[in-house]
C-alpha cells in the first residue's frame, strides 16, 4: 500500500476532442470525490495553456447533474489546445502553478504528444523533489496509441462513419446507373484505423456492399491501381463508394494530397484534400460523375451517434487513473486490455508514459486483405465490439441538450508577469 499523499488534483484535456473524452473527465471527478486524500478537484482550462496561465476551475463545485451530463456531451468541456511546451521555463512555470495550488495528482487526457508532455512534467517534478503523481488518460479517435488494445474515442467515430456510409449507400443506390463514384475522406494521419473501421458498414449477407474500396496510409497508393479498382467496382455495381484516410501516402512516403503546407505546434503537417484529389482522378480517367465528402470535425463530435461501449470504457479509464495515482503509481498511462475468450470484455492496466509518447500503432498487415482495399475477418472481430450500444442523449425542443460547465475560476495566487 502506497503512502498516503494528501493534496489537490488537476485534470486537463489536450489535442483533438472526441465524442467521449468528457466521459473520462467524469470518471476522474467521480472517483476523486470518493478519496479523502484528494482535497480539491481542479480542471485546467485549455490543457497546458490554462496551467501556464493559472486558469483553473473548481470541478467539485459543479453540480452532479453537470458531471453526469459530461457522459453524453461531446468536445472538450475543459477546453483543449495543441500547444507544445518547448522552453525549460514553460515546464518550470507548470510546476510553479502546481506548487502554488498544492496539486499532487495530475491527470492528462490526450494522445501521443499529450502523454509526452505529461511524462516531461513528471520528470521535472522528480528532479525538483516535488511529490507529484502523474497519470495519462488515453484519448484519440485515430486509435494509434501504442501498448493499449484500443483508444477511447475510436469506437464512437467508427460507429458514426458506418452510419453515414449506410445512409449514403442507399442514396447512391437510388441515383447511380454504374456511373456514380463517391469519395468519403476521413481522419487518420499516420494510421488507417478510422478508414478501416468503415468496413463494419457492410452487411454480412452482401459482400459487395459499401464501402467498396478502402485506402489506408499503411499501404502506398497507386493512381493507376485506383482507377482500375473503381472501374472494376462500377462494372458490377450501380455506384462505387470509396473511403480514404487523409494521410494517404505514395510509394516515396509523401502525402498524396495536402490542403496546406502549415504545421501545428508539434510539427505535424495539416492534412486534407485527398477526397477531392481522388475525385479528380476519376473524372480525368473515367467518363463518370465523382463527388467528394469530407466528414471533418463532425466525425469526432457526433455524440448523438456514439458507442455505449466506448463511453463506458472512457469513463472507466478516468476512474482507473485516479485509483492508480492513489495507489502510488506515477509516470503511467491507463491502457485498455482485451480479455481473452470469445465474449468481449475489457479491463484497464498501466504502461509507462515513455513507451507511449510519440509512438504510432499501425494496423497489422494480416488484418488487411490481399486485395489491399478491404479488411479481413481478424479486423472485424477486433473492431465490432467497440461500436456496440447507443448513448442516450437528452433532447430539448428537438435538438440534443448538452451540458456546459459553470467553470467557477480558482483565485490566482501567482504573479501574472512571471509568465509570458
Amino acid at each position: 500500500m502506497a503512502d498516503e499523499l494528501v493534496g489537490n488534483c488537476l485534470v486537463a484535456q489536450s489535442g483533438g476532442p472526441t465524442a467521449v473524452i468528457n466521459a473520462s473527465v467524469a470518471g476522474v471527478v467521480t472517483e476523486a470525490l470518493n478519496n479523502p486524500c484528494i482535497e480539491e478537484i481542479y480542471g485546467g482550462m485549455n490543457g497546458v495553456l490554462g496551467i501556464l496561465k493559472e486558469d483553473l476551475i473548481d470541478l467539485a463545485e459543479e453540480s452532479q447533474q453537470n458531471i453526469r451530463g459530461l457522459r453524453y456531451t461531446p468536445a472538450s468541456a475543459l477546453g483543449t489546445c495543441r500547444f507544445k511546451l518547448k522552453r525549460d521555463s514553460d515546464y518550470e512555470r507548470v510546476l510553479e502553478v502546481f506548487e502554488a495550488h498544492n496539486i499532487r495528482y495530475f491527470f492528462y487526457a490526450g494522445g501521443n504528444d499529450s502523454q509526452d508532455t505529461a511524462d516531461k512534467i513528471s520528470k521535472l517534478a522528480q528532479e525538483k523533489n516535488y511529490e507529484l503523481r502523474v497519470i495519462g488518460v488515453p484519448k484519440t479517435i485515430d486509435n494509434d496509441l501504442v501498448t493499449t488494445d484500443h483508444c477511447p474515442g475510436y469506437g464512437s467515430v467508427v460507429k458514426y462513419i458506418c452510419t453515414v456510409i449506410r445512409e449514403m449507400a442507399l442514396d447512391h443506390e437510388a441515383m447511380g446507373q454504374h456511373d456514380l463514384v463517391s469519395i468519403v475522406e476521413v481522419m487518420g494521419r499516420n494510421a488507417g484505423w478510422i478508414a478501416a473501421g468503415a468496413t463494419l458498414a457492410k452487411r454480412k449477407e452482401n459482400p459487395d456492399d459499401a464501402p467498396h474500396l478502402i485506402y489506408l496510409p499503411e499501404l502506398p497508393f497507386s493512381k493507376e491501381q485506383f482507377v482500375d479498382d473503381v472501374q472494376r467496382v462500377l462494372k458490377r455495381n450501380k455506384y462505387c463508394l470509396v473511403v480514404v484516410g487523409e494521410g494517404l501516402l505514395d510509394h516515396d512516403g509523401n502525402y498524396v494530397a495536402n490542403s496546406t503546407s502549415a504545421q501545428d505546434a508539434f510539427g505535424h503537417q495539416q492534412l486534407g484534400g485527398i477526397g477531392d484529389f481522388l475525385a479528380g482522378l476519376v473524372e480525368e480517367n473515367l467518363a463518370v460523375k465523382a463527388r467528394s465528402s469530407k466528414l471533418g470535425t463532425g466525425q469526432r463530435a457526433a455524440a448523438h451517434c456514439s458507442s455505449q461501449a466506448d463511453n463506458d470504457e472512457a469513463f472507466m479509464a478516468g476512474q482507473a487513473a485516479v485509483k492508480a495515482a492513489i495507489n502510488g503509481e506515477t509516470d503511467k498511462m491507463v491502457i485498455l486490455v482485451r480479455a481473452e475468450g470469445e465474449a468481449y470484455s475489457c479491463e484497464t492496466s498501466l504502461a509507462p508514459l515513455s513507451e507511449i509518447a510519440n509512438g504510432v500503432k499501425e494496423i497489422p498487415a494480416d488484418w488487411i486483405s490481399e486485395d489491399r482495399v478491404s479488411m479481413t475477418a481478424k479486423f472485424i472481430k477486433y473492431c465490432q465490439p467497440l461500436i456496440q450500444g447507443e448513448v442516450e442523449v437528452p433532447y430539448e425542443n428537438g435538438v440534443p441538450s448538452f451540458v456546459r460547465l459553470s467553470k467557477k475560476r480558482i483565485r490566482k495566487v501567482l504573479d501574472s508577469h512571471s509568465f509570458e
